[in-house]
C-alpha cells in the first residue's frame, strides 16, 4: 500500500483504454458519419461511456436525463445499460444536431428508450418533474454547468447519480491563458461543485475529466 496517489500519465490513459470493452460497429459509424456531417468530434470516448453504463446499472438506473446531446453517441451509450421500460431524456440545442441524433437513435437498439427534446436546457428542465430522474449527464454549454445542477437536484431522487463532463477544461486546465472560451466556465463550476454541499462528488481521471457525484 501507498499513501501516495499514482500520477495517471498519458501512458496510463492508453493502457486503460486498450482494456476497456471497445465500441461496437453502431457506434463507430455514428462517429464517422457525424464528422462528415459536420458535427464537432468532441463526443465521450468509449472507456468513459463503459464507466458510464457500470454507474448507472450499479445505482439501478431507469429514467436518465441527459442536457447536451450532440450526435447521440453517448445517449445511445447510456440508454443500453437501462433495463426493459427505461426511459433517457435527452436534450438538445442545436436542431441540425438533434436532427442527426434523432435518426440515429431511431435506427438504434435503443429507439424505444431515448426521448430526444429539441431547445434550450433551461426552458426545458423546468417541465420536467420533481424526483422524477434518478441519474443525470451533463455535456452541454459550460457557462450553464451550475444552473443546470441547480435545476437537476430538484428532478433527480435523493441518492441519484450525476455525471459532469470536461472536469479538465479540454486539457488546458492549468493554462494561464487557455485558448478554449469555455474553459474559465469549467474552472469556475470545479470550484462550485467541490463546495456544494448537496452532492458527495469527485473528479474521474478519464477522458477529459469526469465529475462523478450522489445526491446526498
Amino acid at each position: 500500500m501507498s499513501a501516495e496517489s499514482t500520477v495517471v500519465t498519458a501512458r496510463h490513459f492508453e493502457y486503460l483504454a486498450a482494456r476497456t470493452t471497445p465500441e461496437d460497429d453502431f457506434l463507430r459509424d455514428l462517429k464517422e458519419a457525424a464528422a462528415a456531417a459536420g458535427i464537432p468530434a468532441i463526443w465521450i470516448s468509449p472507456e468513459q461511456a463503459s464507466l458510464m453504463q457500470i454507474l448507472l446499472k450499479l445505482c439501478g438506473a431507469r429514467e436518465v436525463i441527459e442536457i447536451g446531446t450532440l450526435a447521440g453517441y453517448s445517449a445511445i451509450a447510456m440508454a443500453r445499460a437501462l433495463p426493459d421500460g427505461g426511459r433517457l431524456r435527452t436534450i438538445e440545442i442545436s436542431k441540425d444536431h438533434a436532427d442527426f441524433a434523432r435518426d440515429w437513435i431511431a435506427r438504434s437498439d435503443v429507439a424505444g428508450r431515448v426521448e430526444l427534446h429539441h431547445g434550450p436546457a433551461a426552458e426545458i428542465l423546468p417541465t420536467f418533474a420533481d424526483d422524477s430522474a434518478d441519474a443525470v449527464f451533463i455535456d452541454a454549454d459550460k457557462a450553464g454547468y451550475t444552473a443546470y445542477i441547480d435545476q437537476c437536484l430538484r428532478i433527480v431522487k435523493q441518492g441519484g447519480l450525476f455525471m459532469v463532463d470536461n472536469a479538465f477544461a479540454f486539457g488546458q486546465l492549468f493554462d494561464e491563458h487557455p485558448t478554449d472560451r469555455e474553459a474559465p466556465a469549467v474552472k469556475a463550476f470545479n470550484d462550485y461543485m467541490a463546495t456544494e454541499k448537496r452532492l458527495q462528488s469527485i473528479i474521474v481521471p478519464i477522458g477529459d475529466g469526469c465529475w462523478v457525484a450522489v445526491k446526498r
